[in-house]
């Protein structure tokens, strides 16, 4: 790990590139040719559009890159890929009903770099929380099976899996205390572009209450998530006692800190406010009382801003929209999630209707559908529906094993076992209003954290088991 964040990682990369050995080459030089005479097969079949003729030639860097220095890609996908959905999403074109872009084989590279990391060091594989992960995985693979449409279930999958996959590679990569302060400083800067271009993106659009600021994210709502994940972890940063922050270092964070605080209200929304706030209100009970005094006072301030005021003002009132029935956002989705039970068959409670089934079938079971495959906005009725209670139940286990894995960092930095567990309870809350599952970019950082956190905990078992004669 201080290879990967050490100061003079291009010249190692040159150093490697320069010393390349036989295999590497090799490897190299067969991709190039066989993207080469792909190339005219290719541009028939995806036509002539810019950003899909760009596929090939960053294929081909993702191959190099993983040939001499996989742990550099990672450091560049983790910095950048919260500014990824902007350029990604145009690079999207359709083959066979599934849609692929650059970002799916940003997937894929992920994907790959957690699988040769395992076969580099089986030995660090972490058996335990990969056997958290085990019974929702498996049951979401039998949801692929009995899924309606299996092209979207299969991308949902592979979906979980790339989130799999970022945990085990935070694990492999934090091998001391420094090293976890470094993935959460890692997370922390992936989140200076997104804030430029938030300010950017609102100086130029925000007109009225009905603006929402989704910065460099495909929705608001992931915007805010994300927001609220980071602030978390600058919160985390500043107050730290292990490898502090220097002086400057500490302002820079604070200003990004409270220019994030200011862009999540911009987002209007409503659950990421609620997560934000009790985060700093249990902090403040915890850690610091004398912060109850400023959050005492930040309900008055925010409800002096128009469109907050606006906003939660919906709650009670029917000023939205939805296919002719006039629905405040909260009452669409209780009508969405009531309908989706109530057509559900008896026996379905069990397993569920296949991975991707609740927007296949909102159509049917819900009146106000209209031509719209709603998604379930409810990770829990999502799950009851697609995977049944086993499901669900796997998805609250897979929380609840990681939760008390983490215990173990309030010997090491209560502080930091504090963070972990809000965003974990962050995690938990949004999920009960959004599709928060669905959310790619979100999740990555979210696990990468919390791999980040189980890692330091691992760590420290084996310390302890060994300085007592015992096997971890």
């Amino acid at each position: 790990m201080d290879y990967f964040f050490d100061r003079g990682i291009m010249q190692n990369f040159l150093y490697r590139i320069t010393n390349i050995n036989v295999v590497g080459a090799f490897i190299v030089a067969l991709m190039a040719l066989l993207i080469g005479a792909a190339m005219p097969i290719y541009v028939g079949l995806m036509g002539s559009k810019v950003t899909n003729l760009l596929i090939p030639p960053i294929l081909l860097l993702f191959v190099i890159f993983l040939a001499f220095d996989r742990k550099l890609i990672i450091l560049a996908i983790i910095l950048f890929r919260s500014v990824g959905d902007v350029l990604l999403n145009s690079t999207k074109t359709s083959i066979g009903g599934m849609s692929i872009g650059i970002g799916a084989l940003i997937n894929i590279v992920v994907l790959m770099i957690a699988l040769l990391l395992v076969l580099e060091k089986p030995k660090l594989f972490p058996k335990k929380l990969a056997l958290f992960w085990l019974p929702f995985m498996a049951i979401a693979l039998f949801g692929v099976v009995q899924s309606p449409e299996k092209v979207d279930a299969i991308r949902t999958y592979l979906t979980l899996i790339s989130y799999f996959a970022i945990f085990i590679i935070a694990v492999y990569l934090v091998r001391t205390p420094a090293d976890f302060n470094k993935s959460i400083r890692l997370v922390v800067w992936s989140s200076v572009i997104p804030v430029i271009y938030g300010i950017v993106d609102a100086v130029l659009h925000m007109r009225g209450g009905s603006f929402r600021l989704q910065g460099t994210f495909s929705h608001p709502n992931i915007f805010a998530f994300y927001l609220v994940l980071v602030i978390s972890l600058s919160l985390y940063l500043i107050k730290t006692k292990i490898a502090p922050l220097k002086n400057f270092g500490r302002f820079c964070v604070s200003f990004n800190m409270l220019v994030m605080l200011v862009q999540l209200l911009l987002t209007q929304t409503r659950s990421a406010w609620v997560a934000c706030f009790l985060i700093f209100l249990f902090y403040a009970i915890i850690f610091e009382r004398k912060y109850l005094i400023y959050l005492s006072l930040l309900p008055v301030v925010v409800l002096l801003i128009p469109s907050v005021r606006d906003r939660l003002a919906n709650l009670d009132s029917s000023n939205e929209v939805y296919q002719y029935a006039e629905l405040n956002s909260f009452s669409w989705r209780v009508s969405l999630w009531e309908s989706a039970l109530r057509w559900m068959e008896a026996a379905k409670y069990i397993a569920g209707y296949g991975l991707d089934a609740f927007p296949f079938h909102s159509r049917t079971f819900f009146l106000k559908a209209g031509a719209i495959n709603w998604g379930a906005h409810n990770v829990y009725i999502q799950l009851i529906f697609e995977t049944g209670l086993i499901g669900l139940l796997s998805f609250l286990a897979l929380f609840v094993n990681v939760a008390r894995h983490l215990r173990g960092l309030f010997k090491i930095e209560p502080l930091g076992f504090f963070i972990l567990l809000s965003l974990i309870s962050e995690y938990l809350v949004v999920s009960a209003s959004d599709n928060t599952l669905a959310y790619l970019v979100f999740n990555w950082y979210f696990w990468f954290a919390i791999g980040a956190g189980c890692s330091l905990v691992s760590l420290q078992f084996k310390l302890t088991e060994e300085s007592t004669g015992n096997t971890y």
